[in-house]
């Protein structure tokens, strides 16, 4: 590996450049990981971000957290038959029939992708 120097009072001091990473947006179910991480698996957690994995890892949790959601919410209102029909009748009743549904599949991702 090519190297090179710059001399600082008379010594000389290599010049090290960190690798570019791209910009990613790390919403909800990243930063849960990551405090995960930081907290329970340190030395992963120290691995990944000495090896500039850190962000990388993360945004995919990110996007498998919020796909799994999705489709998850989604097939407990198919399930339960909580149709645009009953939105249109009693919305107060779909939006918290949606809600549990939502809650249910937070809870089934966290347990099982957020926190192992």
């Amino acid at each position: 590996m090519d190297m090179t120097y710059h001399e600082q009072d008379g010594f000389m001091i290599p010049d090290l450049v960190m690798p570019q990473q791209p910009e990613v947006h790390l919403g909800k179910y990243a930063e849960l990981r990551r405090q995960y991480l930081m907290k329970h698996r340190r030395g992963l957690y120290a691995d990944m971000l000495t090896t500039f994995k850190l962000t990388e890892h993360l945004a995919e949790i990110e996007e498998q957290a919020l796909e799994t959601v999705n489709r998850l919410t989604e097939q407990m209102a198919k399930a339960e038959g909580v149709t645009e029909e009953l939105k249109a009748k009693d919305q107060m009743r779909w939006v918290g029939l949606m809600n549990n549904f939502k809650h249910s599949a937070e809870e089934q991702v966290l347990s099982e992708l957020i926190y192992v």
